[in-house]
This record gives C-alpha cells, sequence and structure tokens, in this order.
C-alpha cells in the first residue's frame, strides 16, 4: 500500500470541445474568483501531449481538495474534468490513481514518463 503522504499537490484537467467553449470560460473563471490559490494552466485549443481533447489545466494544493473538487463536480456543466494526484509517478498519477467527472477518455498513456 502506498502511503498518501506521497501526494504533494494535485491536477485538474477541464476538458472541452469548440461547441463547449463558453462553458469552459465560464467554469474557468469561476474557479479563479472562487480559488485564487489555483494555478489556471495555459489555454490549448487542440489535443496536447497525453490530452485526447482540448483543455486547460488547475494546479492546486493538498488544502484545497476538499472544495475545489466538489465545487467542479457540481459547477462542470457536463464538461469532462479528470482529477489526479502528484505523486512524482506521472503515468500512475494519470491512469491509475485519477478520478473523472463525467466522460471517461482515453488519455495517450505512452507519452507519460514513469517518474519526474
Amino acid at each position: 500500500m502506498r502511503d498518501t503522504t506521497e501526494i504533494h499537490a494535485w491536477h485538474a484537467h477541464v476538458y472541452f470541445d469548440p461547441e463547449d467553449r463558453a462553458a469552459a470560460l465560464k467554469l474557468r473563471e469561476a474557479i479563479g474568483a472562487r480559488f485564487p490559490a489555483t494555478v489556471l494552466g495555459r489555454w490549448h485549443a487542440v489535443p496536447v501531449g497525453p490530452h485526447p481533447r482540448a483543455m486547460y489545466q488547475i494546479a492546486f494544493g493538498l488544502e484545497l481538495f476538499p472544495t475545489l473538487v466538489p465545487f467542479l463536480a457540481l459547477n462542470r456543466t457536463g464538461l469532462t474534468v479528470l482529477v489526479h494526484p502528484e505523486s512524482g509517478r506521472p503515468k500512475d498519477d494519470h491512469l491509475k490513481h485519477a478520478m473523472w467527472l463525467g466522460e471517461v477518455l482515453a488519455l495517450k498513456g505512452d507519452m507519460l514518463p514513469e517518474t519526474e
């Protein structure tokens, strides 16, 4: 069993299709206003890296998990969100330890390194 103290942070990836762009932007703005301690990553209008759709990333600390993840669950307006820990093992964090809100998407796991 792995110890949860290995988790040093969390990431969420909010995926969107072109027709969902306005909803994705509205959610991003709400997150920025309500959770100023988050780091909102770049807006990717096309798939990038292991991600199969356009998306943006939200980086957040351990202390925000109990409030940010429920906020995403209730306010994602049909968008797909991947939430995963940051434990120093990117491949496992994205593929084995992830939580999905909405549709489960197939990530390109071969692009993810085993360790940081």
